[in-house]
């Protein structure tokens, strides 16, 4: 069916630190209430079908509801050629703290899954 949305093949959970600073925080969630419309564009356009962000201190958490054909290569090279995402990401990282593994890249680190009350 022409024009329908995608359907939600897949879930990823991921998470990020903030950095330890209240103001800065704040001003973070700020920026989410109001997510620039080129950003929730280019989510959609990479297949991303629905997004949460959680925070508890300076621990966030995300919820990626995804289509079939979403992948983190194709989002990352679709990143890349977009300015307006770029200028978002160097915004953010201002506010992000990655944890040990991650690279300055790839701040989110994809969750693995250890219980799920469903199986």
């Amino acid at each position: 069916m022409s024009g329908a949305a995608k359907q939600p093949t897949r879930r990823f959970c991921l998470t990020l630190d903030l950095k330890d600073d209240a103001a800065l925080i704040a001003e973070y969630k700020q920026y989410h209430e109001k997510v620039w419309p080129e950003i929730t564009k280019s989510l959609k356009d990479a297949g991303v079908v629905d997004m949460e962000i959680y925070l508890l201190g300076t621990r966030m958490f995300m919820i990626m509801e995804v289509d079939s054909e979403f992948s983190f290569a194709k989002k990352a090279k679709m990143d890349l050629a977009n300015p307006k995402v770029r200028e978002w990401e160097e915004l953010m990282g201002k506010f992000q703290n990655a944890l040990p593994n991650a690279s300055p890249v790839e701040r989110w680190q994809v969750m693995e899954k250890v219980f799920e009350l469903g199986k």
